[in-house]
């Protein structure tokens, strides 16, 4: 009996550390079932949560179905969506505290919408391939350090690079700091290309603006021809009056998708500040024919702007026929954006 006694506890006759364990571990779950047990109310209580959980999930899941009439709401709705989703853990602690477990059903929904929308972005898919390395950086027309900025998104390493809101007067200063590294180079209005490879076929791309804020270019790779096209579409602005302003963004995102429609090359490249996001409607013209790489091979959500504290990806990188490997943002600059960046493999004519 003795011995038995010394087995079942400690020197100082208390129950062991695993005893303890499972003690602390049941006070905590009686403390947090403490008046839900027995209560036939938590069925009852918490209905507004519970409508405000399945309200959430609708609004995220048929986002497509707002409409943009009034507002430009349904594009301004899916410039933040992702950020929907911190209603969730709010509406979760809330349903806790009323004791509901309605409440707490309900907020599966908008929990569900949620992932299945950007869960995979949470998924690191970055790759160790690729053979083509592009960036893109919105370079900001105020910029007080183009020289700095210039010599930082060189830094990155990439093949191609391309600069959007230049302004006139800067772009001597691009041209200095960017000649070590970049042999070859195009201005159009105020956007240009950078590259390490032979550039051809540059010309002005029409967005409907009545000036120059968009190009396309063909590099010659080793591997192949590349289509790259360069854009920066008209800035949005958000109105007390007038909502989400967003018209003359639209109509040259419809120039742009129809460009691109037309490109006779079969790896084409497109880069940019296109001031909307993947979800946004408005930029389909473009969306629905080429791929971020962000959304395809990127490690998180990749927002790009505002730099002070990112909040929408409005920077893209998108392909068509050349693969995704990995993407990227790049450290911040002295501009109001922060450089994005992507590596993808060429497709070749003998594949």
């Amino acid at each position: 009996m003795a011995q038995q006694a010394y087995m079942t506890e400690t020197d100082d006759g208390g129950p062991g550390p695993g005893q303890r364990r499972t003690a602390g571990l049941r006070r905590l779950w009686d403390r947090l079932t403490r008046g839900w047990r027995g209560d036939r109310r938590i069925w009852r209580r918490g209905l507004i949560l519970a409508a405000c959980a399945v309200l959430l999930a609708l609004v995220m899941g048929a986002h497509g179905r707002i409409p943009n009439v009034v507002g430009n709401l349904g594009s301004l709705l899916e410039t933040f969506l992702p950020w929907l989703g911190l209603a969730v853990p709010v509406l979760l602690v809330s349903a806790l505290l009323r004791k509901s477990a309605t409440a707490l059903i309900a907020v599966l929904l908008p929990a569900v919408v949620w992932l299945n929308l950007f869960g995979g972005l949470l998924i690191d898919r970055t790759g160790s391939g690729g053979d083509f390395t592009v960036a893109t950086h919105n370079v900001n027309a105020q910029n007080p350090d183009p020289a700095g900025t210039a010599r930082d998104v060189a830094a990155s390493g990439a093949d191609v690079l391309a600069l959007e809101e230049l302004k006139e007067s800067a772009v001597p200063t691009y041209r200095e700091a960017l000649a070590p590294t970049y042999e070859h180079h195009a201005v159009v209005g105020t956007v240009g290309l950078w590259s390490k490879y032979p550039l051809s076929d540059v010309e002005a791309v029409d967005i409907r603006l009545g000036w120059k804020r968009a190009m396309r270019a063909t590099v010659t790779t080793p591997e192949a021809q590349v289509a790259v096209y360069v854009a920066h579409l008209p800035s949005v602005r958000v109105k007390m009056e007038a909502g989400f302003t967003a018209r003359q963004r639209d109509k040259s995102a419809d120039a742009l998708g129809a460009a691109i429609t037309r490109e006779p090359l079969e790896n084409v490249v497109l880069l940019g500040d296109l001031n909307g996001t993947m979800n946004d409607r408005a930029l389909n013209a473009v969306t629905s024919q080429m791929r971020s790489t962000q959304g395809a091979a990127g490690d998180g959500f990749g927002f790009s702007w505002p730099a002070e504290f990112p909040m929408a990806r409005i920077d893209q990188i998108m392909v068509k026929g050349a693969e995704p490997e990995s993407s990227w943002t790049l450290p911040r600059t002295a501009s109001d954006h922060l450089p994005v960046a992507a590596r993808v493999k060429i497709a070749t004519p003998d594949g």
